[in-house]
């Protein structure tokens, strides 16, 4: 005769989740996915992408306060892109910038690289061109830090006031299991 193990102990059914998020937000993903009823089954990185990070995760399907529990959960999912919108605005403005003038001056440095190679060289030309096209090669470092401090100041506020929007749905969460 066989007996069982789990003589004694109710059936449990399960959701499954999986979520893919940056290894930089793994805990606070972790954190607040708790505060929703999951528990993490486990966590491995992406192969093709090392700065990603795939969690698993479940959670009991008759949990109660389900409904009000999702509902928040999404309203947490929609803060979280909200705040990873407000960190790429840091930078993006920076980028397209430092782009722009680096494309400048390189088309400076190809007038400057025709002006020497025509027939005969036009030398005071290369020269003149060569000047704005160096100028647009090193300002773009420069001008990208400058831009990233400043919109770094200006979107702070908004990351706080998100983030602590991202901790009153977990309070809520975690105030209903």
């Amino acid at each position: 005769m066989i007996e069982t193990e789990n003589k004694g102990k109710a059936f449990v059914a399960y959701e499954y989740k999986e979520i893919t998020v940056n290894e930089s937000k793994v805990s606070m993903y972790m954190d607040c996915y708790e505060n929703f009823g999951w528990t993490f089954e486990e966590e491995r990185s992406d192969l093709g992408n090392t700065h990603r990070v795939t969690l698993r995760m479940k959670r009991d399907r008759k949990i109660i306060n389900k409904m009000e529990l999702t509902r928040l959960q999404r309203n947490f999912e929609a803060c979280a892109i909200d705040l990873g919108r407000l960190e790429r605005a840091k930078t993006s403005l920076a980028t397209m910038w430092a782009l722009a003038i680096g494309i400048v001056g390189t088309a400076f440095m190809a007038g400057s690289t025709f002006a020497v190679t025509h027939e005969p060289p036009i030398i005071w030309l290369c020269i003149l061109l060569a000047v704005p096209g160096f100028a647009g090669w090193i300002a773009p470092y420069f001008l990208y830090r400058r831009l990233v401090e400043k919109q770094t100041e200006k979107i702070l506020p908004l990351i706080e006031e998100k983030t602590e929007e991202i901790y009153q749905v977990c309070e809520k969460g975690h105030s209903l299991l």
